[in-house]
């Protein structure tokens, strides 16, 4: 069940209506692949959210993306930054109890 909604969640916020295109999106989801300075916000908010700054948003803001289609950028950055640990986690979590608790 929880694999499922995880799931839902990512295909809304790659392929569900907005404002940002849906490769600005997925860019933003992989951390890869957006322009400057596009990709130092989301890289700063997929790497360390507590970090970014007014200057950030600022820049971005004037490479010509609306304030609608970077909160969507920044929420994708997010989800996909928590999307890598969830599967990171689940991985670490299969392994640990696939080997008989070994360790």
């Amino acid at each position: 069940m929880k694999r499922a909604l995880h799931r839902a969640l990512v295909d809304r916020v790659l392929h569900g209506e907005g404002r940002a295109s849906a490769q600005l999106r997925a860019g933003a989801f992989d951390n890869d692949g957006l322009p400057a300075p596009l990709d130092t916000l989301i890289g700063t908010v997929a790497a360390g959210p507590g970090h970014v700054t007014d200057a950030d948003f600022a820049a971005a803001l004037a490479s010509g993306v609306t304030e609608d289609q970077l909160f969507e950028l920044v929420i994708c950055a997010a989800v996909g930054r928590s999307s890598r640990l969830y599967d990171a986690g689940m991985a670490a979590l299969a392994e640990a109890t696939a080997g008989g608790g070994t360790d």
